[in-house]
């Protein structure tokens, strides 16, 4: 089929539809795989929708403010080299809309709701996407966070392996006891729920103190993780912006809450009210409080991280990947300066502190390179 749909991609579980803010492209631009050609906007957040293919935007069928389902007709690319007629882009565009059911698309087949598992008592929340007999890759999220953070990023990187994203303990729907409130010990949470899961070797990508975690779980049980991806990682310096993380733990309003998430992202606009409301319904769960402030003290006590891990690196048989936002506000990206020749640097211009969010065609191309 020289003519290719561009849909409504699902962005997490809970995605059921998308609005268009605006086109990138105009009807008739020739465009590569990976070319950012609009903006959807979520009740979570916005993000750019890529071009599968290297061809031609031909038909432009949904116009900025209408509102589709997951799966919709976006657009009609004719792939290189194929020059079709109006005729035939009308007749695609009619057979698509006429075998279209809402709800009945496949977008994000194989990913699962929220799974639980008793670890020594303790419960594990994680979601599950992809499968075979490749490597499979774990998500570790950051101080207050969830394995929703990766909702742009999960399905996208199952595409050939089994990929987990897992609440640490304290956050989302995990237990809320986090022990001595340090990165060791939410390591031990990890590679116990690598045991539970009878995975022996994984890939780890941590964001943030998720990436302190994942560092920590490596110098622990080095044979258990084949590469380390870090985004933004806690654990290569010292410093840490400690206003945010204490505006994070006391704010108990969408005033208050709004511009503390300001500061994770480049493009501001992207902190939306159902971001703010979801954080906020986690934030009331009993033992949330206790559990950040635990670990806020225990990790970044006076405002500076207490783990120092870039010696994990030191080994030069397993393949690293960091990633950073130039504009992070909250961890800097000078932290990855004089690190070890084999590991891989890549700073993203006009990004913040979540990369997996802001700018998540580039940084699951990057992870997905970095897979092999």
């Amino acid at each position: 089929m020289s003519l290719q749909a561009l849909k409504v991609p699902k962005w997490g579980l809970s995605m059921e539809e998308g609005a268009v803010v605006e086109w990138h492209v105009a009807e008739g631009a020739e465009v590569g795989v990976g070319d950012e050609l609009l903006e959807v906007e979520t009740s979570k957040i916005a993000n750019a929708v890529e071009s599968p293919v290297a061809g031609r935007v031909v038909r432009i069928v949904a116009q900025p403010g209408e509102t589709l389902a997951v799966g919709g007709l976006l657009a009609v690319i004719a792939q290189a080299g194929a020059s079709p007629d109006a005729a035939e882009i009308d007749a695609f565009v009619a057979d698509f809309q006429a075998s279209f059911v809402p709800g009945g698309d496949d977008e994000g087949a194989g990913s699962s709701g929220p799974q639980t598992l008793e670890i020594d008592g303790a419960r594990i929340s994680y979601l599950t996407a992809g499968g075979g007999e490749a490597t499979p890759l774990v998500l570790v999220h950051g101080f207050g966070g969830d394995a929703n953070n990766w909702l742009f990023n999960l399905t996208e990187l199952a595409v050939s392996r089994p990929v987990f994203a897992l609440d640490l303990p304290g956050h989302g729907a995990s237990t809320k006891a986090v022990g001595e409130g340090s990165v060791a010990a939410l390591a031990e949470a990890l590679l116990g729920f690598l045991a539970a899961l009878k995975l022996p070797r994984v890939h780890l990508a941590g964001h943030s103190l998720g990436g302190a975690v994942a560092l920590e779980a490596t110098r622990r049980a080095p044979e258990r993780v084949a590469s380390l991806a870090l985004l933004a990682p806690a654990g290569l310096g010292e410093r840490i912006n400690g206003g945010y993380l204490q505006g994070f733990i006391a704010a108990q309003s969408r005033r208050d809450m709004k511009p503390v998430l300001a500061q994770l992202f480049c493009d501001q606009a992207l902190v939306s009210r159902d971001m703010i409301e979801d954080i906020l319904k986690y934030k009331r769960l009993d033992g949330v409080t206790e559990a950040l402030e635990t670990l806020s003290a225990g990790i970044f006590p006076a405002g500076r991280q207490a783990a120092a891990l870039r010696g994990v690196l030191e080994d030069p048989a397993r393949p690293v990947l960091v990633i950073w936002g130039r504009e992070d506000a909250i961890a800097s990206p000078a932290d990855a300066d004089g690190l070890p020749a084999h590991v891989r640097v890549e700073v993203l211009d006009s990004v913040g502190h979540m990369p997996h969010m802001e700018a998540a065609g580039q940084v699951n191309r990057l992870l997905q390179e970095h897979l092999g």
